[in-house]
């Protein structure tokens, strides 16, 4: 379901950093780095994260200046890393391949006409998270004692089973689908300037009076990132839909309709993939000279992006620390 037909129908409102202070919150790992990944390209010299040898690593970059939001606002986050990728996703995954392909494509083009600001524009859309990135963002994460887990397919399915059960407070994501895998509470916007809004299941679905089991037949019939929508549904049209006939399968045998794999997919919304296999406490001892040294010696990251974030993790750890004993 594409992400503005999910915005129309989600509950949103603004929440204070002031409102959340000392909770635990489930990162979506590949979607925050993701985030911090192409403003660094777009906005850094790419001589100051790529390495002699050509090996880029803006995530350590984006990691070191994202991370001290979190602990100037007593939060704790546990990122969740993808595990692979359920075969229902292959085709959406082949689809952003071919765009990040064309934009590359794009990329070669404007660098050769000297245009820069299309360049930049352009090189944000190209980025991957390529192994060097994953293992080089758990490396960093281990030395600023941040957690971290392995999530056995969807990372932002096994974050939202973590909210279900209460092992955390909020899921942090930009992505809507939190609410199909059935996360009480996403953040979104963690790493914007301003405050997070806070996206809620269960106003959403009273406020169009239809279960959590209709919210994810909805999605079906609008698209998901699993099935392509059925032409002509947007969202308020698939509500009444879902209504009339009961459920995906009601509305679809009375349109002739066909949704491929629709009974996997509701399935792998419902019962997705995940995890009890980890453990994390809110106690975060960073070893911050390692930190420095990792990324500005071993991964030859221009020290001076990283000196102010480093600076910050270390007052706010500090402070925070002094605050729950106090």
């Amino acid at each position: 379901m594409g992400n503005a037909d999910l915005r129309s129908l989600a509950a949103l409102s603004e929440c204070p950093f002031d409102d959340i202070e000392g909770s635990i919150i489930a990162i979506d790992a590949h979607n925050w780095l993701y985030r911090y990944l192409t403003t660094t390209v777009k906005w850094t010299a790419d001589s100051i994260y790529t390495t002699d040898d050509g090996t880029e690593v803006a995530n350590l970059v984006g990691i070191v200046q994202g991370l001290p939001k979190f602990f100037e606002h007593d939060l704790t986050p546990v990122f969740v890393f993808d595990g692979g990728v359920t075969d229902l996703k292959e085709n959406e995954v082949e689809k952003r391949r071919a765009q990040r392909q064309k934009a590359e494509k794009r990329l070669e083009e404007a660098e050769d006409a000297g245009d820069a600001l299309e360049a930049a524009r352009l090189s944000a859309r190209t980025v991957r998270l390529t192994e060097t990135i994953q293992a080089t963002s758990r490396e960093l994460l281990d030395l600023l004692d941040v957690p971290y887990i392995d999530a056995p397919a969807e990372g932002e399915a096994q974050a939202s089973y973590m909210n279900k059960i209460g092992d955390v407070d909020f899921v942090g994501s930009e992505d809507y689908d939190t609410l199909l895998f059935g996360a009480p509470q996403t953040l979104r916007g963690l790493t914007s300037k301003g405050h997070p809004e806070l996206m809620e299941l269960q106003p959403t679905l009273e406020n169009h009076d239809i279960s959590y089991e209709q919210l994810v037949d909805v999605a079906l019939l609008c698209g998901t990132d699993f099935n392509e929508g059925i032409n002509g549904i947007g969202p308020k049209t698939g509500i009444k839909l879902i209504k009339e006939h009961g459920d995906v399968f009601g509305v679809l045998e009375a349109r002739g309709e066909h949704i491929e794999f629709a009974d996997r997919i509701r399935e792998l919304f419902f019962d997705p993939p995940v995890t009890d296999d980890y453990a994390f406490d809110r106690s975060i001892e960073p070893d911050l000279e390692a930190a420095r040294t990792y990324v500005t010696e071993e991964w030859e990251v221009d020290e001076s992006e990283v000196t102010r974030g480093l600076e910050r993790i270390e007052s706010s750890v500090v402070q925070t620390g002094l605050d729950r004993w106090s």
